[in-house]
């Protein structure tokens, strides 16, 4: 029984896991998931940490193998024998390699590994760099673009309200000036629906400038905030378990402890041995034989010693600094992302109080009953309030985002850096 219910369990874990998944994923109010790919993994800082790994791959294999060679030296000379006067031709060659101790071998593939792992590193955090200017540069675009939609409403409110003033002008029923007014009071907003566009003009190129595969839509409607889940704990777990940056330092650090052992090994020195054949007293002699050379070093390698702990020690020292400012980062991310969705809140409410007071004063108007100026103003003040409740629904769904997208909820930002893994 237990195999027959097994695969319709799985099934169902299935289709709720791939809808969570779904609604994870679907969200309107930003670039598709094909764009935003491929604007990060053609943004020229992501190419350079790229190439970037890929020159580490190359060290590594030139710390696996070393960089020891075989040397070739041959040499002739011409022997003089002052009691005969003989002169006879002499010449010798040998072949030579200085041999890496086997433990310094292994300390060499370690820091090859830790190297290249560094650079996979290096290469998410630029992605995710990447993904945060992007994020950025694309709400600035819809705050932009949401302040041209207002600006354009507000022309077409004022233009109808100015229509209505010029029919009440014709009835006497409003004096002249109430017109002017109106009509001084369109040209203001169609000024400042201009500045708007070119504003949203210039974000636009802006952002298509650095992430030239993204495709800014016509009409965006922006998503309605959602709170926060969780606890600063568990955000703060999830950001540290996967910053690229922290991971970074941390390579760095190992990649410099490593140096230190490999310096502090290398105070033994590596021999040379070599293979030596000469001819003698005109190839009357023939010499074959194998010798080994050391270098001798009087204090060289100890000073080069304590400078690469030194290093040591610095890198260490960062990387409890970076973690010490994530943290901070952290709590400040997250406080912003529950501060602007409680902003939001009260600006939507006092936003759908202001224009309902808007529309009664301008029904009033029509009627006869409230003055031009009493409209006027009421129009202002729910245009202030919506362009409010605008930015901040912006503030707090960026903000969110900013969230997700450190916590790698948002975007993929590990894909790409596992593909060049396998260079």
């Amino acid at each position: 029984m237990k195999h027959l219910l097994y695969p319709r369990s799985a099934l169902l874990l299935a289709l709720l896991s791939g809808i969570a998944c779904a609604e994870e994923i679907n969200r309107p109010d930003l670039p598709s998931p094909v764009q935003i790919e491929s604007a990060l993994g053609n943004h020229l800082r992501v190419l350079n940490a790229a190439s970037e790994l890929k020159m580490e791959h190359a060290h590594q294999r030139k710390w696996n193998s070393g960089s020891y060679e075989f040397n070739l030296r041959a040499g002739t000379g011409q022997r003089n024998i002052a009691s005969t006067g003989q002169n006879l031709k002499e010449w010798d060659v040998a072949l030579e390699r200085p041999l890496r101790l086997s433990n310094k071998m292994g300390i060499d593939e370690n820091i090859g590994a830790a190297s290249v792992a560094r650079a996979e590193y290096a290469l998410g955090d630029a992605r995710h760099e990447a993904a945060r200017t992007l994020l950025q540069l694309w709400f600035t675009w819809q705050r932009e673009q949401a302040q041209v939609n207002l600006w354009q409403q507000q022309v077409d409110i004022l233009k109808q309200q100015a229509q209505m003033t010029e029919k009440r002008v014709k009835a006497g029923d409003a004096p002249k000036l109430e017109l002017n007014q109106a009509q001084a009071a369109v040209a203001q907003a169609g000024v400042s629906w201009h500045q708007a566009q070119l504003r949203t003009q210039l974000a636009g190129n802006d952002l298509t400038r650095q992430f030239p595969a993204i495709q800014l839509p016509e009409k965006l409607s922006p998503a309605i905030p959602q709170t926060v889940e969780h606890d600063l704990a568990f955000w703060k777990s999830r950001i540290l378990e996967h910053n690229h940056e922290l991971g970074m330092v941390q390579e760095q650090s190992r990649v410099q402890q490593l140096l230190t052992q490999r310096s502090r090994a290398d105070q033994l020195p590596d021999p040379t041995v070599g293979v030596r054949y000469a001819s003698e007293t005109g190839g009357s002699e023939k010499v074959t034989g194998v010798y080994v050379s050391v270098p001798l070093s009087f204090g060289q390698r100890i000073a080069a010693t304590e400078s690469v702990a030194q290093q040591a020690a610095i890198a260490a020292d960062q990387e409890a600094f970076v973690k010490r400012r994530l943290e901070g980062d952290i709590y400040a991310a997250y406080t912003q992302a529950v501060s602007s969705f409680a902003t939001w809140q009260q600006a939507h409410e006092v936003a759908q109080a202001i224009r309902s007071n808007a529309e009664l004063v301008g029904k009033a108007y029509s009627l006869g009953e409230s003055s031009l100026s009493d409209s006027l103003s009421a129009r202002r003040f729910a245009l202030e309030s919506s362009m409010a409740e605008n930015l901040a629904q912006l503030d707090a769904n960026e903000a969110r985002y900013r969230l997700l997208l450190d916590a790698h909820q948002l975007w993929p930002l590990d894909e790409h850096t596992k593909d060049n893994a396998h260079y």
